[in-house]
């Protein structure tokens, strides 16, 4: 019987895999390296702008928000993919579904955007 890994072993193992799919998402999709962009661009923008320690917590909050649901969107792709290579009308629902979750975080990120840096900039 092999000897079991310690849990940190284990956990050091997941944060790698975890670390090698986020990597993978920025080279792979085009959609997260446009919101990769953004993120660095706000960034520039709150350290501009000099916002609150209230604003980058929001800020960062709502990127880390958009980049996860993409990244999960992608997923489901993949998985409907593997599963359903040919047009289906059910995994076309899946997959609109998930866009439209990806769709909703970049709205109101868009909208939390805004809210910090429209009075800041006018």
């Amino acid at each position: 019987m092999p000897k079991k890994e310690s849990f940190l072993v284990n956990r050091l193992k997941s944060v790698g895999y975890a670390f090698k799919g986020a990597i993978l998402l920025l080279k792979t999709e085009a959609s997260i390296k446009i919101q990769f962009v953004i993120a660095i661009i706000v960034t520039i923008f709150g350290f501009y702008y000099n916002i609150s320690s209230t604003e980058w917590i929001v800020q960062v909050l709502a990127i880390g928000l958009v980049m996860s649901v993409e990244g999960v969107n992608t997923a489901i792709e993949e998985i409907a993919n593997f599963i359903h290579p040919e047009r289906h009308n059910k995994i076309g629902l899946i997959k609109d579904i998930a866009a439209g979750a990806v769709f909703i975080a970049s709205v109101f990120s868009s909208i939390i955007g805004l809210i910090i840096y429209i009075p800041k900039i006018f």
